[in-house]
């Protein structure tokens, strides 16, 4: 069976950064890139369509179009494409089956760092069964990247140095599949990966003036975190990896860590389309792609 990571596209400037970010992760990958479009006949068009010229021509240039750009960027990357007529929740839900990854675009919140996350991309990211990954419009290479040393030509050092992969971790209930996306990326990206933990708040503990946790929790929730990270460390022994254990709330602290990094990787359980407040929060204000990873 052909391997794929796949593109939704929708025409828009979010769903083409979302089709190059795709392209460069299928050569990570070593697989295909597929690029959908879905499309529905409407008895009224809108009013964005040309008088001479069907919802189908339309859907067909639109995703040529998203091809073409891809093809010009990205020489010798085998690329498939899919014309769906159907609703497009269902189209990217069916395509995400067959996919390793899907990648959606998302819209940003103007001057705001962030990502608006509309009713599709929302109810795909609860019902994929593979991760998702939501890039904005803007994103390039280079923002994968850490900014060159002061004084050194950005082509002058062998090797630019990787922004972190971030990995927000509940060691209540650790998971494999969670765990071994983001140091399978951290891996293709030659970057850095950093775990976060994120201590869970218990307000009445605090509102009945009873001690909030000490250093010894603090310490206990480090040694669980490394002690669940040890078997992967062994199994990617190239990734280098640290670990932040925070008092402070998990939707905060990762939304301020995604500030630098290339990618957050969170999880969603397979159980449930409710997508949690935290994995909700990033996807509204993260400053870098969001992968949404399905886990048992």
């Amino acid at each position: 069976m052909d391997r794929y990571v796949t593109a939704g596209v929708d025409g828009s400037a979010e769903s083409l950064a979302a089709a190059q970010w795709a392209a460069r992760e299928a050569r990570r990958r070593n697989t295909a890139l597929r690029v959908v479009h879905a499309w529905r006949w409407h008895p009224h068009p809108a009013s964005s369509v040309p008088a001479d010229s069907g919802e189908r021509a339309v859907a067909e240039h639109v995703l040529s179009e998203a091809v073409a750009a891809v093809r010009a960027a990205h020489r010798g990357l085998r690329i498939e494409d899919r014309l769906v007529s159907g609703a497009p929740v269902s189209a990217l839900v069916s395509a995400a089956e067959s996919s390793e990854v899907l990648v959606l675009g998302s819209r940003g919140l103007g001057r705001v760092v962030g990502f608006v996350v509309g009713s599709v991309s929302q109810r795909v990211v609860a019902h994929s069964p593979c991760p998702v990954v939501l890039v904005r419009a803007g994103e390039t290479p280079a923002a994968e990247d850490l900014p060159a040393p002061h004084g050194i030509a950005p082509d002058e050092p062998p090797e630019t140095p990787r922004r972190d992969i971030v990995l927000g971790l509940d060691i209540e209930h650790p998971c494999d599949e969670l765990i071994e996306f983001a140091f399978v990326t951290a891996r293709e990206y030659g970057a850095p990966l950093q775990v976060v933990h994120a201590l869970r708040p218990a307000p009445p503990r605090a509102a009945r003036g009873e001690p909030c946790p000490g250093p010894e929790l603090l310490a206990a929730q480090e040694r669980a975190v490394i002690a669940a990270l040890r078997p992967w460390r062994a199994k990617f022994p190239e990734v280098s990896v640290s670990e932040t254990v925070s008092e402070k709330r998990a939707a905060g602290v990762l939304v301020h860590a995604a500030r630098t990094a290339s990618l957050v990787v969170v999880g969603r359980k397979e159980s449930t389309s409710h997508l949690g407040s935290v994995t909700h929060a990033l996807l509204h204000h993260a400053a870098c792609p969001v992968a949404v990873v399905p886990h048992g």
